[in-house]
């Protein structure tokens, strides 16, 4: 039997915290081998497959494995026992457009799709929450991890010094070349650009900017009020390490996304 291989992170007792990789599942291609994102074009039946080899692992039933389609912006969902109460389609159309998910209800898998984006996982051990947080470079700009954190507060009671969270496998500052408007978007949105951006060699002898997600978000969220020492970073660069992480910049956008899920236990 295939047997999805992932990768655990210790968050707490309360929590399942993983992400996936390409192993273990049954797509092809550069879907191969375990991909179970619906919107990057790979072939239904193996979708299937694999959600069900994941769902098998987690322990879980397919309908508690909730994922949004991401449109790189900064929206929080909550998932509650009304919209798991949706059929597949009618949950398909509520959870569209959001690049966040949030939940207090047990046995229930909410996670975010990326492939070089950074994944940020939260858990708040308190109040029993846990949230799911897509950032590209768009939803860092617009701040999502913030927004995911004033969510869980106004929803939940969260206290940000009492979250614990993960960051995930995205791509790295050495890998991750940007134009200028892109560097000039950061720079307009706040950041302290002497510490997410460095310039690097390029071709012909010019250089180029380049932006260091994983810190950009690491940031935000210690700007949100949770402890340096309760946030983790994932060693993890997705474009240097394609062979075992679905990478859109080295793979091309039609290839499989690794799915960083969290299961309150």
């Amino acid at each position: 039997m295939i047997q999805p291989k992932l990768d655990y992170y210790t968050m707490g007792h309360g929590v399942t915290a993983f992400s996936t990789t390409r192993h273990g599942g049954f797509s092809t291609g550069n879907y191969a081998a375990l991909n179970i994102n619906r919107y990057c074009g790979d072939n239904e039946e193996d979708i299937r497959k694999n959600r069900e080899a994941l769902c098998e692992t987690l322990g879980i039933s397919d309908d508690r494995l909730v994922m949004p389609h991401q449109v790189h912006l900064t929206k929080v969902a909550t998932i509650d026992e009304q919209l798991l109460s949706l059929n597949s389609t009618e949950r398909q159309e509520a959870l569209e457009g959001f690049d966040a998910l949030m939940t207090n209800l047990r046995g229930v898998c909410i996670g975010v799709s990326t492939a070089d984006c950074i994944p940020i996982l939260l858990y708040d051990a308190e109040k029993q929450a846990v949230s799911a947080i897509h950032a590209g470079w768009r939803g860092t700009v617009g701040r999502i991890v913030e927004k995911a954190v004033e969510a869980m507060r106004e929803a939940y009671g969260t206290q940000p010094q009492h979250l614990v969270a993960q960051i995930g496998p995205g791509i790295h500052m050495d890998s991750f070349e940007v134009g200028d408007e892109v560097y000039a978007a950061f720079g307009q949105a706040g950041f302290d650009m002497a510490s997410i951006s460095k310039r690097y060699a390029a071709a012909g002898g010019s250089s180029k900017w380049h932006i260091d997600l994983p810190e950009c978000n690491r940031q935000q969220l210690v700007a949100a009020g949770l402890q340096e020492e309760n946030i983790k970073v994932s060693p993890i660069c997705t474009y240097q390490q394609a062979d075992d992480y679905f990478s859109a910049r080295r793979l091309g956008i039609n290839s499989g996304r690794i799915f960083t899920g969290i299961i309150l236990k």
